[in-house]
């Protein structure tokens, strides 16, 4: 998608509710980012949308890895360039266990 809109929240949100089981049910954790939270946003009815607190990032540990990110705030030129680039932060990421690892070691995940 070119941009990240409620429109384009639905187009994926679709497609997920395609690839949900017949009779079951898909609960899909996102942070509150205005495309995820509009009344507008049509969620199918075998999807339910779990919203993560605001300025949550240690509930959402995937926003560490992504501080990194090797693939945001970039425009790209084709399909392959977006191959090439998701190619590239893959490789980075397996390069560095300890990234992967961090999200493990938190502190309030040991506390239960």
């Amino acid at each position: 998608m070119p941009r990240r809109t409620t429109e384009a929240m639905a187009l994926h949100l679709a497609e997920i509710a395609k690839a949900v089981a017949p009779g079951a049910h898909a609960v899909l954790l996102l942070e509150q980012a205005g495309w995820h939270t509009n009344r507008k946003l049509a969620v199918p009815t075998n999807i339910t949308l779990l919203p993560l607190p605001v300025r949550s990032p240690e509930l959402n540990p995937v926003e560490n890895l992504m501080r990194d990110n090797w693939i945001g705030n970039r425009v790209f030129t084709s399909y392959a360039d977006i191959l090439d680039h998701c190619c590239h932060a893959w490789n980075t990421l397996i390069d560095r266990p300890w990234r992967i690892m961090s999200i493990g070691l938190r502190n309030w995940a040991h506390g239960f």
